[in-house]
């Protein structure tokens, strides 16, 4: 079987309404689906959950020439192959060696993001092409994993304490694990939402918090010290963007919580990192946002090791695969108990992994399992 084609979609939809995290506003949802056809009919359907989308687009226009005859089966090879663009390589000037000169550095994030796309419609087209799930062919057995729910945004029409209504909504869902954004206000503020929440969905179910990169350690270290008395699971992104392993290290040397974080790492070798300062309980590598499924597995693989619980960050759709691989090593999958935060989603998807009582169901289907609406995808494409 060889890659014929490549075809881009580059999707958007617009949200009911504007959220905030600590980090930015949501308002409009993009998504960039990626299809890869084969010389057999098989077609493996992958998706960037990255930006910004013109760049993205741009990197899998760049890609597409150097796999294009290539096995999908060969997910590892073409993994590397893309990979190499992105650094300096003897006969790599000029494109002598038959791929593009190497990347420019700024161009990194948006190159391992669209590598995310092509990987995942790799494992998609290997399913398909066995008649197994992708879960199946990572060596996992479970049909159902735990999974979690994620809100409590900030929005500018709703009063301060609207988070604790909208998580015990997600209770009353199912969901027995629920995560509050926080991290844009004052503590005073902050410990007053964790509060409120913790009364609304009573003493039994899981609270996590995420304040996406909003403090410095000082900070942080007050933060967790403040929320600890509501039982907390974990303390996810803490730091500013720029804090390495060795400030999460003082951090959870004084936190009382556990630390999570990786949603923002882009590849295994800063996660290991990550891993090997054993600052972190909870590992949140993103495969949707760079380097795909395979790069996931590698770091979740690396993680179990270490003692580190996988917790892949949103897309249970595709996560849950892993999850169920990683057995014991995972912690679950998390989902967004309010599905007008993914409109694209919800438009251009059936079928596939679906949530119901607290966990991520997982079907028998080839590959990810996920039928696409064309008609949604064509109006949807920007």
């Amino acid at each position: 079987m060889k890659i014929t084609d490549i075809v881009v979609h580059p999707l958007a939809a617009d949200h009911d309404f504007v959220s905030w995290t600590a980090h930015e506003p949501f308002g409009r949802s993009y998504l960039t689906l990626v299809e890869i056809r084969t010389d057999e009919g098989i077609v493996g359907i992958g998706e960037v959950a990255s930006g910004p989308q013109p760049i993205v687009c741009e990197m899998l226009s760049l890609i597409a020439p150097a796999i294009i005859g290539m096995d999908p089966c060969g997910h590892a090879e073409i993994w590397q192959r893309l990979m190499s663009i992105t650094c300096p390589r003897p006969g790599g000037i000029g494109g002598w060696d038959g791929l593009p000169s190497p990347l420019a550095r700024h161009l990194r994030p948006q190159f391992l993001a669209a590598m995310a796309g092509i990987d995942i419609a790799l494992w998609d087209i290997k399913g398909k092409a066995v008649g197994l799930p992708v879960f199946r062919l990572l060596g996992g057995t479970r049909t159902d994993v735990f999974t979690y729910s994620v809100g409590g945004m900030y929005r500018e029409d709703k009063p301060m304490l609207a988070c604790a209504d909208e998580l015990a909504r997600f209770v009353e869902q199912g969901y027995r694990a629920v995560k509050l954004k926080s991290g844009a206000l004052s503590l005073k503020d902050e410990v007053a939402r964790v509060r409120a929440v913790r009364e609304a969905i009573g003493p039994d179910i899981l609270l996590m918090v995420d304040t996406n990169a909003a403090y410095d350690v000082t900070a942080a270290i007050e933060y967790a010290k403040a929320i600890a008395p509501f039982d907390i699971c974990w303390f996810e992104e803490p730091l500013h963007w720029y804090l390495q392993p060795a400030d999460f290290v003082r951090l959870a040397q004084a936190s009382p919580i556990p630390l999570s974080h990786g949603e923002r790492e882009m590849h295994r070798f800063t996660t290991r990192d990550f891993v090997d300062s054993g600052a972190i309980r909870y590992l949140q590598f993103d495969s949707a946002r760079f380097g795909g499924i395979t790069e996931g597995l590698r770091v979740g693989l690396y993680a179990e090791q270490k003692g580190v619980l996988v917790q892949p960050h949103s897309w249970p759709h595709l996560h849950a695969h892993l999850v169920s691989a990683l057995g014991d090593a995972s912690f679950g999958a998390e989902c967004v108990g309010d599905p007008r935060m993914h409109p694209v989603h919800h438009h251009i998807f059936s079928g596939g992994a679906y949530y119901k009582d607290g966990r991520v169901h997982l079907t028998e289907e080839p590959g990810f399992g996920l039928e696409v609406d064309w008609k949604e995808v064509k109006a949807l494409t920007v």
